[in-house]
């Protein structure tokens, strides 16, 4: 199933957060590939670009920059990435709206909760900061 075909297959209401929060970030990252990845007893996300990491305990793989997830119950915004700082969606909480975050994990009930464009200043600088690594 490609990413339209996911986003399809959605119940209208949740097609059109989706879609408003996946066009927001095409709009905001053009050139970061898009691709369908299925996650294990979880939603599909849609990845958007992806990094090389390697954990501590010296696991290798690649994962996507960016996610989108649509949850029963909310809808989950994923942004690998860190700065000195720490995690940006971590570090940046207080920006987002009405939201909960986890290290990387942004998750929103209503479109109307989740602070877009704060949001998508911090995609925009995931992109530049580059993806997670256990080693930074």
């Amino acid at each position: 199933m490609t990413p339209d075909e996911f986003l399809a297959s959605l119940p209208a209401d949740r097609r059109a957060v989706m879609l408003a929060v996946h066009t927001a970030i095409r709009k905001a990252v053009p050139k970061l590939p898009v691709e369908l990845v299925s996650g294990m007893g979880s939603p599909p996300i849609i990845g958007y670009g992806k990094y090389r990491y390697k954990s501590a305990s010296g696991r290798e793989g690649d994962w996507f920059l960016i996610g989108l997830a649509a949850g029963k119950s909310y809808y989950s915004l994923h942004i690998c990435s860190a700065d000195q700082g720490g995690y940006l969606a971590e570090q940046n909480a207080a920006k987002l709206g009405k939201v909960k975050t986890g290290r990387s994990c942004i998750n929103f009930k209503k479109l109307e909760d989740l602070n877009l464009p704060a949001a998508m200043a911090l995609v925009k600088q995931a992109v530049k900061t580059g993806g997670l690594n256990e080693e930074k």
